[in-house]
């Protein structure tokens, strides 16, 4: 999913406030949010709370990830101001971030009409919202809406589809994609999702089927044969599988993918050299992966090169552990 950062669809300086909410709103500026709740504690304990308190305050809590404290700041705006559009836009999408999509979608849907120049983030939260709860045609008519395709197109579809995939929806991400092919057979990277989400299903003969359709409706783009090459290696078709990586790298030589397959695919037919060629290539492109030192590791291991080999396998554990989530102690 992409980023929940607000863009600041507000302007500070255009609402009416208190010299004491300016100072709020210019000491998160400076980046000293707790000072700037401390502020707005003060303005919060006057008889008549100024207007834009607790819109402030949600927002603070929303960037501190306290996501309890920041719905009901923006709760509490939103009944001191109903039409506060900016305070509802920003409670939706806090409650989509505490997995209540279903209570986030009327808050999005009214602050989406009321303020239809609004950043692009809220709206895309509204697409997977309706996702979550399995309103699909009103999830791809939000996401056609922020590309300006017509809702129901096959390019919508699609659009739709590789939401749902990025999303981990498989069985809508093929229904969508098996839907673009059916309205438009030649558009451009609709064989390549379902190529994708076959190989993602652990079905290679019906990857390589749709790959090889994208090869002949795309034929320059190189991302294409990067999985191809992947499926004919994961199906023991070495000769092809080098040809579409061949492909790959002379269409795009600045991405390491074909490179650590191709590596991958000179250890399987026992060419550890051309392997190690390879793979040292990946690693100057991009030293913080983990399989091509994985890979090096094996390598080395083929030519007797404990140490070498030892050193690989150390470095890839490194990165994997790295980059593990790690899971927070209670506070």
């Amino acid at each position: 999913m992409c980023v929940l950062v607000f863009c600041a669809s507000w302007t500070w300086a255009q609402q009416a406030s208190t010299p004491s909410l300016n100072n709020a709103r210019q000491l998160l500026a400076q980046g000293k949010p707790d000072q700037s709740l401390a502020e707005l504690d003060t303005l919060s304990k006057q008889p008549s709370e100024p207007a834009g308190v607790e819109r402030l305050r949600g927002f603070i809590f929303y960037q501190q990830n306290r996501f309890d404290q920041a719905d009901a700041a923006f709760a509490k705006a939103l009944l001191q101001d109903p039409k506060d559009m900016e305070a509802m836009q920003l409670r939706g999408v806090t409650l989509f971030r505490m997995g209540k999509a279903a209570d986030a979608i009327p808050l999005l849907e009214q602050a989406r009409v009321s303020v239809p120049n609004a950043n692009i983030d809220p709206n895309y939260v509204l697409g997977v919202s309706y996702m979550q709860v399995g309103r699909s045609d009103d999830a791809r008519h939000a996401f056609a809406a922020q590309y300006d395709f017509a809702p129901d197109s096959a390019t919508a579809y699609l659009l739709a589809a590789r939401i749902s995939f990025y999303h981990d929806d498989i069985d809508a991400a093929r229904a969508s994609a098996a839907k673009a092919v059916q309205l438009d057979a030649s558009l451009p990277l609709a064989h390549q999702l379902l190529g994708e989400i076959a190989l993602a299903t652990g079905d290679i003969s019906g990857a390589i089927a749709e790959l090889e359709k994208e090869a002949k409706v795309n034929p320059l783009n190189p991302q294409l044969y990067d999985r191809l090459g992947d499926a004919y290696l994961r199906n023991e078709r070495f000769a092809e599988a080098q040809h579409a990586l061949n492909r790959a790298v002379l269409l795009e030589s600045n991405t390491t993918g074909p490179y650590i397959l191709l590596g991958k695919l000179m250890l399987k037919q026992q060419n550890p050299m051309m392997a190690e060629m390879y793979l040292q290539h990946a690693l100057k492109m991009d030293p913080g992966n983990h399989m091509t030192h994985y890979l090096l590791g094996q390598v080395y291991r083929t030519e007797g090169r404990r140490d070498d080999a030892a050193r690989e396998y150390r470095a890839a554990e490194q990165i994997q552990s790295s980059t593990r989530p790690k899971v927070e102690e209670p506070h």
